[in-house]
């Protein structure tokens, strides 16, 4: 018999495999999600696939249904923009904690990570580069709460920003651009309060446009 401790290393490497899959949408919301491929693919048995579902279950990503399956969660509408909401203002607040403890070579990078999203006109290097300059801005605290809270919405809406990536124009994408070598410009001049400003209305916009494309989460929805 396989230990539990075996058991739970496991099942936590499985759920990052699944957790990646999910955010780089090889499972879209409404997938199915097969226990018995997951296990093959993993090398492992259904015992800690079973347990890495329950732990994504509990950050929102995975939907149980007992004696049915797993599927990838979907949200709503509404759903979405209540965790957007939520974003305005526990970001800005990480935001604050981390902005000071930021060195030149991390604003640096920051730097060049804003200028590779404004060279690219791919959604998946777009969604990519955006997600690591954002959670780079938070590096700079360690947090008892709100660095992992700060993920789990992240990846809770990675499939509806996918969907409504490919769906900005250039003036929505320039003004994106924008924004972001604006916040690293407000974080070197140690202008936290602008950098709060920034990012909350960034979050703000983009929550705003995501509801004017309802679209977005019917398309999501058809793919179940």
């Amino acid at each position: 018999m396989t230990p539990p401790r075996e058991h739970g290393a496991a099942a936590a490497h499985v759920a990052d495999r699944i957790r990646e899959a999910i955010i780089r949408g090889e499972y879209p919301p409404g997938a199915r999600i097969r226990q018995e491929e997951l296990a093959l693919d993993a090398g492992a048995s259904r015992v800690p696939v079973r347990e890495a579902l329950r732990m994504l279950e509990a950050e929102g990503l995975v939907t149980l249904v007992a004696n049915t399956g797993a599927w990838v969660s979907s949200l709503s509408l509404g759903e979405c923009q209540e965790i957007y909401r939520v974003r305005e203002r526990v970001e800005p607040l990480l935001l604050r904690m981390s902005g000071p403890s930021l060195d030149e070579p991390t604003l640096q990078r920051l730097d060049e990570l804003a200028a590779q999203m404004a060279d690219s006109d791919d959604p998946e290097t777009f969604l990519e580069l955006d997600r690591a300059f954002h959670l780079l801005t938070y590096a700079g605290t360690t947090t008892v709460v709100l660095t992992e809270l700060v993920h789990r919405l992240w990846n809770r809406t990675q499939a509806y920003r996918r969907v409504y990536t490919g769906l900005m124009d250039a003036r929505a994408r320039r003004t994106v651009h924008d924004e972001h070598r604006l916040i690293v410009g407000a974080l070197r001049d140690h202008d936290i309060d602008a950098a709060e400003s920034l990012l909350a209305g960034h979050i703000r916009r983009t929550r705003r446009q995501l509801a004017s494309h309802p679209e977005v989460f019917a398309a999501s929805d058809a793919s179940s």
